[in-house]
């Protein structure tokens, strides 16, 4: 966490425009500098000559973010001259401060030896200051002028190229992070809307057929599951719409009231019972569980209360729900077949056990699901209270 009491020089980026100027006025005073040394030191140059050399070597760093490459080559140029004539005596500064931008500008070749070029210019210098020479002192000779600016711009051309990385391997990090955020959330909103609708959807389909069965024989059985249908898709319509407002909005999960949790595990009981499916519940949690781990146990458990309705109405259910000393455990057993009794309409099978899966592995937990040696069915899965990232879980049980 940032500290509070320590405040950033730039409480914002600064502007185009803004950078411009303070390079303007880095410039300026460089050249300032230059030039009270370049009429105070004898020469043979006339003054306005020297004056010229120094606004050439000095100030047009102002437009080095504009013209990166000519901003360069007119620093270099005026600097060799200044130099050879004696006007100016400076380890080409304001070119390697030109150069720092064409390195973090100019597009990075196949091969370039940025490393060998950082790694010379780190043993020149190094061999300078051990030899008895520095950069920073060097002496009054053109060759030692030229090896000291030789060092300063391969160190601003290194330094640029590794900003320039930095940048790119940010700009690449933030795209894969944003990337994964977009397909987290689709995985998010299509185990939602499938948990929800597949759950109602069941429970309509049940009770139609049942409807169709008995029209003839038995009309007042036909309004009751005619009841449950009007009942169950208003409440399908209504949770449809508040996801569908979250989507159209990008308000997250706000417009989507109470997150179900355990106390809303009866509720998926009597709709199973609305459509043949008797469910036992077992809960044995006490205390608060976290909001994403209650999600989860409710939707596995709804889930799986669905494929009961789906595949083995009628039949007995039972849930039960435990805490443990550092996980929840899930378990739902029914008396059906232990098969899948009607097949996928669309052919491609369905995403329940899938979404459970997921579900479970979201919080590191693990899920296990297949038919019991006497029959019936049986969905068991674990959830860490501490959940670990998503892919690091337990795995899927045996």
């Amino acid at each position: 966490m940032d500290d509070p009491g320590v405040r950033p020089l730039f409480p914002r980026a600064l502007r185009r425009w803004e950078l411009v100027g303070l390079d303007a006025l880095a410039g300026t005073g460089y050249g300032l500098v230059l030039l009270v040394g370049a009429l105070a030191r004898p020469s043979p140059v006339q003054p306005w000559v020297r004056c010229l050399v120094v606004a050439a070597v000095a100030l047009p760093v102002a437009v080095r973010r504009l013209w990166p490459l000519p901003v360069f080559a007119v620093v270099l140029t005026a600097s060799a001259a200044g130099l050879a004539l004696g006007v100016v005596r400076e380890p080409f500064a304001a070119a390697a401060y030109a150069l720092y931008t064409v390195a973090l500008t100019a597009p990075r070749r196949r091969r370039e030896p940025t490393l060998a070029i950082g790694l010379l210019s780190a043993l020149t210098a190094l061999l300078a200051t051990v030899g008895g020479g520095s950069p920073q002192t060097p002496g009054r000779d053109v060759a030692g002028w030229v090896l000291t600016g030789c060092v300063a711009a391969g160190g601003a051309w290194t330094i640029g190229r590794a900003v320039r990385e930095r940048r790119a391997y940010a700009a690449r990090s933030a795209g894969q992070a944003a990337e994964r955020a977009v397909t987290e959330e689709r995985l998010r909103l299509a185990r939602e809307l499938h948990d929800v609708v597949s759950h109602t959807l069941s429970v309509i389909g049940v009770k139609a057929a049942i409807a169709a069965h008995v029209a003839g024989e038995r009309p007042d059985e036909v309004r009751d599951a005619l009841r449950v249908i009007e009942t169950t898709s208003r409440e399908a319509l209504a949770e449809m719409r508040r996801m569908l407002g979250v989507l159209r909005s990008g308000e997250g999960r706000a417009d989507l009231g109470p997150v179900p949790g355990l106390a809303a595990l009866p509720d998926v009981a009597g709709r199973a019972a609305l459509a043949g499916v008797r469910v036992d519940l077992d809960v044995r949690v006490e205390g608060r569980l976290p909001d994403g781990v209650e999600l989860s146990v409710y939707r596995i458990v709804q889930e799986a209360v669905t494929n009961v309705v789906r595949h083995a109405a009628p039949a007995r259910c039972r849930v039960v729900v435990e805490r443990a000393a550092d996980e929840v455990r899930i378990e739902v057993t029914d008396d059906g077949p232990g098969a899948r009794v009607l097949p996928a309409e669309d052919g491609l099978g369905g995403h329940g056990l899938a979404g459970m899966r997921e579900r479970a592995a979201l919080y590191g937990g693990a899920l296990a699901a297949g038919p019991l040696p006497g029959g019936g069915f049986r969905v068991h899965a674990r959830l860490p209270l501490d959940p670990v990232p998503y892919g690091a879980g337990l795995g899927e049980e045996g």
